[in-house]
């Protein structure tokens, strides 16, 4: 609910295709005076904008004039067009609208607080013939850097004093996983422990990863002990030399790496010393 209040002196009328004078419960007598006359409009509807005249009775007639523009609020926006989960590689088609505005809004669209450019947008004159709907659509293709993003639609308009109206949409991507094998040590040497760590990202999370060395099984069980994603060799010969590989899957695909594994022997220095 809003108030608004002219002051002009004389006795009030409003214009817009009839005059008439002003009989409404909504508008109070705020000031009267022989210099001033002003009234108070309360709960401010667009039906309120027009031209107002204030008559002086006297010999002749005075009058002044004010006219009332009245701004039409635009409503919460709503955006519409996604659908959880979204495929990595898909094209993401969002819609936002918002009613109500006069004169029409603008939209902005953002993925977390940067600012997305040259985003058209539609305005559609309401069927009060008054306000506008003002709808934007924002298309582009989602990568698996997307997944948790913020997609924020933005309505400004004059009269949110600075202060618009948001609507967010938070991205959910599934996308197939990501693998990488980390040694524990860059030189591995005989006799010592070397820790193989397959590291996977992917959503939905990978399922349990899968070792395998030169194609087929981890030909020493009983030294080669897997441990979650870690590959842990208890102590290393040249036997053990060949490609480890690494694999994991989850609903959306799968994924693999690969590590050479090269063992280096214990190396001796001998050191002469002469005395004379």
């Amino acid at each position: 609910m809003s108030s608004y209040e002219i002051s002009i002196n004389g006795e009030w009328q409003q214009r817009d295709y009839n005059h008439y004078a002003l009989r409404d419960n909504r508008i109070e007598l705020v000031r009267a005076s022989w210099h001033e006359l002003s009234i108070s409009v309360s709960d401010v509807s667009l039906s309120d904008e027009g031209q107002y005249t204030c008559s002086l009775f006297t010999m002749p007639v005075k009058t002044s004039k004010a006219y009332l523009t009245v701004l039409g609020v635009p409503e919460k926006p709503q955006i519409s067009g996604f659908s959880s989960p979204v495929m990595e590689g898909d094209l993401m088609q969002l819609t936002c609208k918002t009613s109500g505005s006069k004169p029409a809004a603008d939209i902005r669209w953002f993925k977390n607080d940067k600012e997305i450019k040259d985003v058209k947008y539609l305005k559609e004159e309401d069927a009060n013939r008054k306000t506008f709907t003002v709808s934007s659509t924002l298309d582009f293709r989602v990568d698996r850097s997307d997944d948790g993003v913020a997609v924020i639609c933005r309505v400004d308009h004059e009269s949110l004093n600075a202060t618009p109206q948001v609507a967010m949409q938070v991205l959910e991507i599934h996308y197939t996983p990501s693998v990488k094998i980390i040694p524990s040590t860059p030189f591995p040497q005989e006799g010592q422990p070397l820790i193989l760590t397959c590291e996977s990202k992917g959503k939905p999370l990978p399922e349990p990863v899968l070792w395998t060395k030169d194609g087929g099984e981890l030909p020493d069980p009983d030294r080669m002990v897997v441990s979650g994603r870690e590959l842990n060799i208890l102590f290393l010969n040249k036997t053990d030399n060949g490609t480890y590989r690494c694999e994991a899957t989850n609903t959306i695909g799968q994924s693999s790496a690969e590590y050479v594994l090269i063992v280096h022997g214990i190396y001796f220095a001998m050191v002469h010393i002469k005395i004379d």
